[in-house]
């Protein structure tokens, strides 16, 4: 019998599923739907959120956040690395060449510890503004991981027009990742149950359980 995976889940507040009323996020959407051929759940799933954080500081600290949650003595393929990327590279400034080594060298040391590596790419954010930066960012990332035969899910491409998301991140009672925290001002405003529930379909339907190994369900 396969051993189940065990993934860990590192990026920002949409990482942690910060704003969504089922308090699931994408993270949890995505893990309750990976399930083996005898709809057991195939995977345990581990989100590891910091909000606010950028490509340079996410580069430092997945190996120790990681580290200690590894299966021990584990088969070639049961421990794997999610990479959440968000919009913090963009509001900072960091120039995209910066950007796409911090990437770069998370999927490098990642493989070259024998995890599998998937990378999620940044949804377009509510201030259009940002859109320019954070579409360079995704092409750029993107290129990043398929350079280096990484499976890249692009979530700004089927958001950047859809009225359902930008709908949901503009709702009464969207939020900051830290709207109640002065050090929280100028954060993107998050989504909540229908933004976070898009983002996980687009994972699922990203190549996630070919990913893993899995039949995609019909």
């Amino acid at each position: 019998m396969k051993a189940p995976a065990r993934i860990c889940v590192v990026g920002d507040e949409l990482v942690a599923g910060i704003g969504d009323p089922r308090a699931l996020g994408w993270v949890g959407r995505v893990a309750v739907r990976t399930r083996d051929e005898d709809d057991a759940l195939a995977a345990t799933v581990m989100s590891l959120g910091v909000p606010g954080e950028d490509s340079a500081s996410l580069r430092e600290r997945w190996p120790v956040e990681t580290g200690r949650r590894w299966e021990r003595g584990a088969e070639r393929g049961v421990n794997r690395l999610v990479v959440g990327l968000g919009h913090a590279d963009a509001m900072a400034g960091t120039t995209l060449a910066r950007s796409r080594l911090n990437v770069a060298d998370i999927v490098d040391s990642a493989t070259q510890s024998d995890l599998g590596v998937l990378v999620v790419g940044p949804p377009p954010p509510a201030d259009s503004r940002l859109h320019r930066p954070v579409a360079d960012l995704n092409q750029g990332w993107q290129d990043v991981a398929q350079r280096r035969g990484v499976p890249y899910v692009d979530c700004f491409t089927p958001l950047v027009d859809h009225e359902q998301w930008f709908a949901d991140l503009a709702a009464p009672d969207a939020r900051t990742p830290s709207a109640d925290v002065e050090a929280g001002a100028g954060l993107p405003t998050l989504p909540g149950q229908i933004g976070y529930g898009l983002l996980a379909w687009l994972v699922l339907h990203g190549g996630w359980h070919r990913w893993l190994g899995l039949t995609p369900p019909q």
